[in-house]
């Protein structure tokens, strides 16, 4: 029989966690009690507040004498993931439950952080109809607005809990068919101005042998990429779209932090890595580009998406930030730079053509990129047919057994690799 973990406050929740667990089991599962609150539980939980301090080397006693509401749930979150992450690995947790408000969500959402990918994982909450980024993070965590606060029971609440329980119930029971003998996991960047080359580099690594997995470059989708690389999913990443190094450099709304491009060097994974969408810094509607900016090349990509072209002083950052990453790598690593342009709308007539931003890009990572990087420069757009087949080409040798040594690319002489 399939388990549900339910983790929550049962100090202040204990009888919709009850109704919960009593749903559960009416769909055919089994339901785990996991106590994430402080004080006097309302109900008995399968493992108690102590267990769950404990995981996070906190004392129960201590911070129910503290009054301190904050460090109280921020021991709770450690605790919980911990907990969690242990009956994963012991086989005991089949799918994830929490409901709540903000503090329960962020302790929830902690704990379902820390089980792998693909383990079904449900908060219902009181703050998921606003930004749910810092509860989801970069994994599959699925969020249902609560539409009444969780306190007590009502025939609202019973509706929404019950639909919650049955949607858990099913992912739980689930299962996946078979695909037979598994291909290696490739990990790919795309964004919109990028797509015919990645929908191109996918189909060729596919005829190669590979099964890849494609994320579109929002902030989000680095992360999780990262977070499979991490995870043990992948064997190599083909980072032809880099975009969201530009939004956190700038300002904008798609930023995967500052460690982006670390993870697959430090892994040691071949990487093959190209300069897809530099040319942009992401915003939303026109009329949210902060005024500073008011003067620059904007583009209204469309009513919720407007583009801010980046600027040479910008691009030659970028262009450090990208060699430095890629030179502490300590796997095959291979840059490729499309010299005709960085995006669908980069090239020569596009809004954004640059020429001058494009070298200053170009010349600090010729300046600046250290000897392990393989640097290719080719005369082509990076949607060019040839310029994927390239990098789709190169990293499939990196992943041979007897890969051949790195090679020079075919259109500038300082090119080295």
């Amino acid at each position: 029989m399939a388990t549900v973990v339910l983790l929550g406050t049962l100090d202040t929740k204990g009888a919709e966690y009850a109704y919960l667990r009593d749903r559960l089991l009416e769909q055919g599962v089994d339901a785990m009690l996991v106590d994430a609150g402080v004080f006097e539980p309302q109900i008995d939980a399968d493992i108690g507040q102590e267990e769950v301090a404990g995981a996070a080397g906190a004392d129960l006693a201590a911070l129910r004498g503290a009054g301190d509401r904050g460090a109280a749930v921020e021991a709770m979150c450690r605790g919980a993931a911990e907990v969690v992450r242990r009956l994963h690995a012991e086989g005991r947790l089949d799918g994830f439950l929490c409901v709540g408000g903000s503090g329960n969500s962020s302790i929830g959402a902690a704990a379902a952080r820390a089980l792998p990918v693909g383990v079904p994982k449900l908060i219902v909450s009181t703050v998921a109809s606003g930004d749910t980024r810092p509860y989801m993070g970069a994994t599959d965590v699925s969020m249902t607005y609560s539409v009444v606060d969780i306190s007590g029971l009502n025939r609202i609440s019973e509706r929404i809990l019950s639909n919650a329980a049955g949607a858990i119930a099913g992912m739980a029971k689930v299962s996946v068919p078979e695909r037979g003998e598994g291909r290696p996991l490739i990990g790919a960047t795309m964004f919109g101005v990028t797509t015919p080359a990645v929908t191109r580099a996918r189909e060729r690594l596919e005829e190669l042998g590979y099964e890849v997995l494609v994320f579109h470059a929002t902030g989000t989708g680095g992360q999780s990429m990262e977070a499979l690389a991490r995870g043990g999913f992948l064997a190599g990443v083909l980072d032809l779209t880099t975009t969201e190094l530009a939004d956190d450099l700038v300002g904008g709304v798609l930023s995967a932090g500052p460690d982006r491009l670390e993870a697959a060097g430090e892994l040691g994974l071949p990487q093959v890595v190209s300069l897809g969408a530099l040319d942009m810094v992401n915003f939303g509607p026109r009329e949210t580009v902060p005024p500073q900016f008011e003067g620059r090349n904007i583009y209204v990509h469309n009513p919720t998406v407007t583009l801010m072209r980046t600027t040479p002083e910008e691009c030659a950052e970028l262009g450090r930030r990208i060699a430095r990453k890629l030179s502490a790598a300590t796997g095959p690593t291979a840059l490729f730079v499309p010299l005709k342009g960085v995006s669908m709308i980069a090239t020569e007539g596009g809004p954004f053509h640059d020429p001058a931003a494009d070298e200053a890009l170009f010349s600090a990572l010729r300046e600046s990129v250290g000897e392990n990087v393989e640097l290719h420069e080719l005369d082509l757009d990076v949607n060019d047919q040839a310029f994927a087949d390239a990098m789709a080409s190169r990293l499939d040798e990196m992943l041979r057994p007897e890969a051949p040594p790195a090679r020079a690319g075919d259109a500038r002489p300082e090119r080295r690799g």
